[in-house]
């Protein structure tokens, strides 16, 4: 199947993609990597009349770090992230979670304001930034909007992105020197579509964890912070985590679908976090906690 008829401009800058963006509304639809546009296009799953490339802004692309800040262009691909001694350094969720998202090809020409804003929610990139407690940056005809990364997904393909607005940057606070992270998720194969995944950070001391930000994909209609409680500044025991798992399975409410059903991701979820905490508290013991 081929894509519906549409007009197509080449944008030569931020301001000429916010007044194209702002004229047509939802009858336009921005291309960055477009690993995810072009398929739905073509499955006639979207039927945009304008296509704003934005591929050529060179001033989109790149990672910074500043005044304690990793600062990432909106077109920074995948490839490049996963190569970066800045993301390596100061963002190392983010390398790990790279991995995993589709195959090389992919990953190649994908971006990660393309990936952010597409909000799959099944995806790894928009939960590693709600764990990394980013800040998306949109641009539009009335200036410039800092979201938090928490606030910035709403539903299924959904965000708080207007139709004249454009992704430009994601901020990521650099970590604490006792921070750790943590990711994983379940797919049948390498490459595929999460059926449920976890990615978190954490500051460690003394054996307990502050400051715990894990976040669920896979789980619900987008990426999603979830609040366990019991587990911040406390000695983790095993009866501390069998209550925090089962607090976190009254709190989940997971679709079903051909991969799994709901019960099943519940349970992949605890199975998740159980891990989580022990690998941030490099405590083996409590991996092989069993979730009831």
């Amino acid at each position: 199947m081929k894509a519906s008829a549409f007009n197509y401009a080449r944008v030569s800058s931020v301001g000429n993609a916010i007044e194209l963006l702002s004229q047509h509304g939802e009858r336009a639809k921005v291309l960055s990597g477009g690993q995810s546009l072009m398929p739905a296009m073509n499955l006639r799953l979207l039927a945009p009349e304008l296509i704003v490339d934005i591929g050529g802004l060179d001033e989109l692309r790149g990672i910074t770090r500043q005044d304690g800040i990793l600062s990432i262009g909106a077109l920074t691909r995948h490839v490049d992230l996963q190569n970066s001694p800045l993301i390596a350094t100061c963002a190392s969720l983010l390398k790990e979670a790279i991995a995993h998202v589709a195959h090389p090809a992919i990953r190649n020409r994908g971006t990660i304001g393309g990936n952010l804003a597409h909000a799959d929610p099944a995806s790894e990139l928009p939960a590693c930034v709600i764990a990394l407690d980013a800040t998306i940056i949109v641009r539009g005809p009335a200036g410039e909007r800092r979201i938090a990364a928490e606030d910035f997904f709403i539903g299924i393909y959904e965000t708080a992105l207007s139709a004249d607005e454009l992704l430009v940057a994601v901020e990521v606070p650099l970590p604490r020197s006792n921070a750790a992270h943590y990711f994983c998720e379940f797919a049948r194969r390498h490459g595929d579509y999460a059926i449920v995944g976890l990615a978190a950070q954490a500051v460690v001391d003394n054996q307990k964890l502050s400051d715990l930000r894990p976040a669920f994909f896979g789980v619900g209609d987008k990426a999603m912070h979830v609040k366990v409680p019991g587990l911040v500044g406390v000695d983790v025991t095993p009866k501390v985590l069998s209550d925090a798992l089962q607090a976190l399975g009254e709190v989940l409410d997971p679709p079903e679908d051909q991969q799994a059903s709901g019960p099943m991701r519940r349970h992949l979820s605890k199975v998740l976090l159980a891990r989580c905490v022990a690998a941030l508290l490099s405590r083996p013991d409590l991996a092989a906690l069993e979730p009831a």
